[in-house]
């Protein structure tokens, strides 16, 4: 009986150190957090922190448009776009993340800027994905981005 005592304090040690870890990561990142900061760059109109955010080979598909590779992301996309989409807002159905990636999808919504004078605002809406994945150096980067929206209409 006296030689099993001695396992009940290091069972105790064990079984708290490991929820710590399992419970504690205090550098959790979640798509969630990864989609808030995208989201807030966009909203900002920082196409400089866009850019970092983006994977060397990433791809963005929009209905019919493929851009593939981070130059042609972030010319094609978002310096193109930017100036004619605000106040992106995300809708989360799913969402997901483990040590290598993480994802959300579900619907967006943005304010659709007018381009010529006299023009109403418009609302846009529809689709997304994001994919985040982590690099070589173990930093997340936006791998996969694809939205399929409905045709715009009058704010």
């Amino acid at each position: 009986m006296k030689s099993l005592l001695w396992m009940m304090p290091l069972t105790v040690v064990l079984a708290s150190s490991c929820s710590k870890t399992a419970d504690t990561p205090a550098t959790a990142v979640t798509a969630q957090t990864l989609d808030q900061q995208f989201i807030s760059a966009w909203n900002s109109k920082n196409a400089i922190q866009l850019d970092t955010m983006f994977a060397d080979d990433v791809h963005f598909l929009q209905g019919e448009a493929h851009f593939q590779g981070k130059s042609e992301v972030s010319n094609r996309w978002v310096r193109e776009t930017m100036g004619t989409i605000s106040n992106l807002r995300l809708n989360v159905a799913s969402s997901g993340t483990d040590a290598q990636t993480a994802y959300e999808g579900g619907t967006y919504q943005v304010d659709v800027i007018p381009t010529t004078p006299g023009t109403p605002m418009g609302v846009g809406e529809g689709n997304f994905i994001l994919l985040w994945k982590k690099n070589p150096k173990g930093v997340w980067k936006l791998s996969y981005a694809q939205l399929e929206g409905l045709p715009v209409r009058v704010r």
